[in-house]
């Protein structure tokens, strides 16, 4: 009986210890953990003076684009010119065949004559009106016919430039296109669409730089020189003309532009990249600003260029703030971290 109560006892004391002891390691473990914070580090940030920039797409095209096909459908006689060649205005391109050419021009020079003749009766009155104003219609429509006709026959250039397309060759019955397509190319043009909240600072006559893909380690200087003046209610943008002079004609229609436009210089926060933290799911950008409670703040900034390894923030910090730059991914709203160098 008393072997019993020895043992019972040496039981409910053991049960005892290894409670406590294992109290004893949670609470230790508990306070280990607590007082681990999250190490950063930091960088203080300022306003800077930042050149406003913008960089917009586009693609080149021909100063004045003009094509040239006949009036009316007619078969090719002769092609004159062909894909890369350049053209002066009023140079022939393509002959069409003229075979009711001759029929026309001989309709033309016998009712001129009748009807200059038919003239100067009238002037005297050997002529009646109704006969004069009969053969002065039959004149002037014969006329027109044979001019077009002629037009017709004979294309040529209105502009300067380099044809840029041919459609058909000789012998072919001209359609819906264009026998050539002429493009004037110094200077050339490039379209580009801007977002409406730059509408204030593009100014017509402004100076932009242009790179093209196809031509690198060159940079050429273009020229506003169209501005419309209304908004697109669809994309919030407004199209700007620029234009660039070709000398050399080193750019080719169709070629990928790349614009950088320029409109001065406003004071910003400037940030290194590191500290800058994208919103899973979302386009959002967040900063952890560092508090004088040693706690961090994640604040949503909105972001303006980016200047190599920097940011320009236009809201969400401010001058003299101290945002953490690394370490972020341990890091949540109101937490206490421990700043290291």
């Amino acid at each position: 009986m008393k072997m019993n109560v020895i043992l019972r006892t040496l039981l409910i004391g053991g049960v005892y210890v290894a409670s406590v002891a294992c109290q004893s390691k949670q609470a230790a473990t508990t306070t280990t953990l607590v007082e681990e914070k999250p190490k950063v580090t930091t960088e203080i940030v300022h306003l800077q003076n930042v050149e406003q920039q913008s960089i917009f797409t586009g693609n080149v095209e021909g100063f004045a684009v003009n094509n040239i096909t006949p009036q009316q459908p007619r078969r090719i006689a002769r092609l004159l010119v062909d894909v890369g060649d350049h053209v002066h205005a009023g140079q022939r391109v393509a002959e069409m065949e003229n075979s009711a050419l001759a029929q026309a021009k001989a309709q033309y020079e016998n009712n001129k004559a009748n009807f200059e003749r038919s003239d100067e009766l009238y002037k005297f009155g050997g002529e009646s009106k109704a006969n004069w104003e009969a053969l002065k219609t039959a004149y002037e429509v014969s006329k027109s016919t044979y001019e077009n006709m002629l037009e017709n026959t004979t294309l040529t250039s209105p502009i300067s430039g380099v044809v840029t397309a041919r459609n058909y060759d000789n012998g072919d019955m001209v359609g819906g296109q264009p026998i050539f397509v002429v493009q004037k190319i110094n200077p050339v043009k490039v379209f580009i669409n801007v977002s409406e909240s730059l509408y204030s600072y593009i100014n017509k006559g402004m100076n932009v730089d242009v790179e093209f893909d196809a031509l690198p380690e060159k940079k050429f200087v273009g020229k506003v020189s169209r501005i419309t003046p209304s908004i697109d209610p669809q994309t919030r943008t407004f199209e700007v003309e620029l234009t660039i002079a070709n000398g050399k004609e080193e750019i080719k229609p169709g070629m990928y532009a790349r614009v950088t436009m320029n409109y001065g210089s406003r004071k910003n926060i400037v940030v290194p990249d590191r500290a800058i933290v994208k919103m899973m799911g979302s386009g959002d950008r967040f900063i952890y600003v560092l508090k004088a409670d040693g706690s961090v703040s994640y604040q949503k900034v909105e972001l303006g260029r980016r200047m190599d390894d920097k940011f320009e923030v236009l809201s969400g910090v401010a001058d003299g703030d101290e945002v953490v730059v690394s370490g972020q991914s341990a890091l949540k709203n109101g937490i206490a971290v421990e700043r290291v160098k």
